[in-house]
């Protein structure tokens, strides 16, 4: 099976790259290549943003989100996380597919870890989750790329995949949440991840006598602008988020608000507010102004700040308001 090589640690990049690779690469056998991503949340494709992550966690700690090409659910990925692509033609998924998928379960064992294959796309240790991978067909090719936790900050995985407390119903798909391990924890003669992917890395291509596949510079300037001009854009990352309704409610300077939210492709469909909360003015011209408005803290407050909300929430700053929409 031959290797590529991919030192970027950006997540905008790899996803182009995992893309280009699957549906451009000139191949005539299976090819894997080991990567990693600055802190990031790599979300499945059909899945709604509002539903996996604690997005206001993501901001503050300067945590990428990035949608993927691939089904499954919602990821973290941290530089104590080393992730796997593999490529190759198919002409039988019922055969290649458990073939493909087993290879880093193998790769594990021969490392002395006891992994084993679960359900429909985990690796277990000793019960807990080590690895998750997900598929994408093109054609006749194959692509299946994964997670290995070597080190991840498991604190802050838990942080950023747990959205806000809220009654939220959405026709996105939802990641099943699992209990979680490090492989360092089985791996104590593996000094750090460097070396963890270097002997991963001679496992898969048989010592290095398969053959490295190298990318020319045309080749990753293309993947480069795939990267800046798809999977960095607001509208492949929160634009494909299915339709989702969410309440939210909170006691504030005015009385009680909830309010409740209607979401198409991470814009506000529709927006009603309840509550016994006083203002002086009918709150319907509010919801009107909110209709299209992109559903983050920012464009929310801009557009409260705009239409004066004191006049409809007594004494309620547009931030304070925004904060309780997003939950």
């Amino acid at each position: 099976m031959r290797y590529l090589k991919n030192p970027n640690t950006d997540p905008y990049f790899n996803m182009a790259f995992d893309e280009y690779c699957l549906n451009s690469l000139s191949i005539d056998e299976p090819v894997f290549f080991l990567w990693q991503n600055r802190p990031s949340v790599i979300m499945g494709f059909n899945q709604e943003v509002n539903t996996e992550v604690n997005l206001e966690y993501l901001r503050q700690n300067d945590i990428a989100l990035v949608r993927r090409v691939t089904g499954g659910g919602a990821v973290y990925h941290d530089l104590g996380n080393l992730n796997y692509t593999i490529v190759g033609r198919s002409e039988n998924l019922e055969r290649d597919y458990p073939e493909y998928a087993g290879l880093m379960m193998k790769a594990l064992q021969k490392l002395g870890v006891p992994a084993t294959l679960s359900g429909r796309n985990d690796i277990l240790v000793d019960g807990k989750k080590v690895s998750g991978f997900a598929k994408r067909v093109c054609k006749n090719r194959l692509m299946v790329h994964g997670t290995l936790m070597f080190d991840v900050n498991l604190e802050v995985l838990t942080q950023a995949l747990c959205p806000p407390a809220t009654k939220l119903q959405s026709k996105g798909i939802a990641s099943v949440r699992s209990r979680v391990a490090n492989l360092c924890e089985h791996l104590p003669h593996i000094a750090d991840i460097q070396a963890f992917s270097q002997q991963l890395e001679a496992i898969l291509s048989c010592q290095y006598t398969d053959t490295e596949y190298k990318l020319s510079k045309e080749e990753l300037d293309s993947i480069q602008q795939v990267a800046d001009e798809k999977f960095s854009q607001w509208e492949w990352t929160y634009g494909r988020s299915p339709k989702a309704t969410l309440t939210h409610s909170a006691r504030l300077k005015c009385g009680t608000v909830e309010v409740h939210l209607t979401l198409a492709e991470n814009r506000i469909a529709s927006c009603r507010f309840g509550g016994d909360f006083l203002g002086n003015l009918s709150v319907t011209e509010v919801e009107s102004a909110l209709k299209g408005v992109i559903y983050d803290t920012e464009n929310i407050s801009q557009c409260l700040s705009s239409i004066g909300i004191q006049q409809y929430f007594d004494q309620v700053e547009p931030e304070e308001l925004a904060r309780l929409m997003i939950g």
